[in-house]
């Protein structure tokens, strides 16, 4: 749905003017994310701050995100929406938007412009992959290892393919409940050159490829459904090798002093952001409306990288990102976009999962019940 002209003028709310419409926005938030590191790099960064400045507003966190689409059609058919803002992935963002389930925006006329003028469209730039998403992180999901469970007299693991390799380094594994990534590591460790991933998954056969090749670990994999679930299991000692996002695993490292290894070979750069689902009233999207534009500023993305080693989504943020809030580090060699841990990326391709994804969900969730 496109905003009107009207609503427009009445929602495109600055911090500074919100005291005096505060009469014509609700009181209240229901933000939805994935809860952990990242959620709480988002609640210091944004929330916080936001909450200092508009007394009397309350916020609450769903912790729902990994299952943002089907609740959105769900609350679309009953006709009760309970979400005002959601945290998605970019290929999610766009299912939501084709389905009607997202908003479109402006993003000029909503997003406040970076500190030189910039027009927010010009500072997220290509990252803005579409009309209803507002990209706040880049981010990768990656693999993390027991450093003290790596084999007497073996090397530490360096590729994704080591995560296939049951014999140099026996253990359980884990990885996303999803075939997202896991199809794509898969063909690629069997051969599959990287440029060629999403031809060979648009067939049949490949796809029972990458099915075969994730049959040899099947038996010794544990599987995840949120974030904080690899990194716990690693600390426990549960698993040897898991996939999960470069952000918690920096969290599980560095602020816990957990023996735990990174592999950011084959690390998957994706994008994660905002989408305002349709179907509020006009005082919740007055609300969220004024939020947003504060949250996604120049200042508040580059905040967030304080808390969490994500990169921000504007361009003009990426200067400003410098120390760890309480741990004095420098954050720019721990982002996934520096060139020491991006030798061997794997470029997520949104549009052929944000078109595939209901297929592939389907023949995935049928594999791991056989």
């Amino acid at each position: 749905m496109k905003l009107t002209k009207t609503l427009l003028a009445t929602t495109a709310l600055t911090v500074a003017g919100a005291s005096a419409h505060a009469q014509d926005m609700a009181d209240s938030m229901t933000l939805v994310s994935w809860g952990g590191a990242y959620q709480e790099s988002q609640h210091k960064a944004y929330v916080e701050p936001y909450l200092a400045m508009n007394g009397g507003v309350t916020a609450t966190w769903d912790e729902s995100s990994a299952e943002a689409v089907a609740k959105l059609r769900a609350m679309n058919e009953a006709g009760n929406i309970t979400w005002d803002l959601v945290d998605v992935v970019a290929s999610d963002a766009m299912r939501l938007c084709d389905e009607g389930l997202a908003m479109e925006i402006d993003h000029d006329e909503l997003l406040a412009p970076a500190p030189d003028g910039t027009p927010a469209s010009e500072d997220f730039g290509d990252l803005i992959v579409s009309d209803c998403f507002i990209p706040q992180i880049v981010y990768s999901t990656t693999f993390g290892y027991r450093t003290d469970m790596v084999p007497a007299g073996t090397e530490p693991p360096s590729s994704v393919c080591d995560v296939f390799d049951l014999e140099t380094y026996p253990g359980k594994r884990s990885l996303q409940k999803r075939p997202i990534d896991n199809m794509e590591w898969a063909l690629y460790c069997d051969g599959v050159e990287k440029d060629d991933i999403y031809d060979v998954l648009s067939t049949d056969e490949g796809v029972d490829r990458a099915l075969a090749k994730l049959g040899t670990i099947k038996d010794q994999v544990v599987w995840w459904s949120a974030g904080a679930e690899t990194p716990q299991l690693l600390a426990d000692g549960e698993v040897f090798m898991g996939s999960t996002f470069n952000g918690r695993l920096f969290s599980a490292i560095a602020e816990q002093d957990q023996p735990i290894g990174m592999l950011w070979d084959m690390q998957s750069f994706d994008l994660d952001g905002w989408i305002v689902p349709t179907g509020l009233s006009e005082d919740r999207l007055a609300r969220v409306l004024d939020f947003l534009r504060f949250a996604t500023d120049t200042q508040r993305l580059a905040d967030q990288a304080k808390y969490i080693s994500y990169g921000p989504a504007r361009a003009s943020s990426a200067p400003l990102v410098g120390q760890h809030a309480t741990l004095g580090i420098d954050m720019a060699p721990h982002m996934p976009t520096d060139p020491a841990n991006a030798g061997n990326i794997h470029i997520y391709d949104y549009e052929w999962w944000a078109d595939n994804r209901d297929d592939l969900d389907a023949k995935f969730q049928a594999w791991l019940a056989q």
